[in-house]
């Protein structure tokens, strides 16, 4: 397999595991929404197990369903980095409810998770596309739900999320 392309997938799985332990984060921060977060820990956890179930059954025959990752390397690594100096600052100094929120919105509305959501709703062009997206069916739309949720309980929407 063409080493970017494992790359890409590896950063991939690395996006989906980081964004799912922010949202670990948020679960054991916010009793209230624990629910919630828990929800999209247990998505996000699957999304990395789905692209990782790729890499190992479709990549070795060149079946993986490159649309489903995000192209640039660089942008997959900088956002991984960011997650990451997220994750050690929101250990040190927890953010707010609404910050936290907000910040999902953000995760969600981002090119790289952007990426993943645009290849479900896309219509499968072959039967490796319709596998992803039958296993996939239910983990989708995090922005939507989060913006949702948010409207539901009276948190904040900032001009940016």
């Amino acid at each position: 397999m063409n080493t970017n392309i494992t790359s890409l997938i590896e950063e991939s799985i690395n996006l989906e595991l980081n964004v799912s332990n922010i949202y670990l984060l948020f679960h054991n921060l916010f009793q209230e929404d624990e629910d919630f977060w828990w929800k999209l820990v247990l998505e996000e956890k699957n999304h990395a197990a789905l692209i990782q179930s790729g890499k190992d059954h479709f990549a070795p025959l060149k079946k993986f369903p490159l649309k489903l990752l995000h192209h640039n390397l660089r942008e997959l690594k900088d956002t991984n980095s960011t997650l990451l100096s997220l994750i050690n600052n929101f250990e040190e100094t927890p953010p707010s409810r609404e910050d936290a929120f907000n910040i999902a919105l953000k995760i969600e509305n981002s090119a790289c998770e952007l990426h993943f959501q645009n290849f479900m709703d896309e219509e499968a062009n072959s039967a490796v596309e319709n596998i992803f997206k039958e296993l996939n069916r239910d983990d989708k739309e995090h922005a939507l739900r989060i913006r949702s949720y948010m409207e539901a309980h009276g948190i904040s929407v900032h001009s940016n999320g």
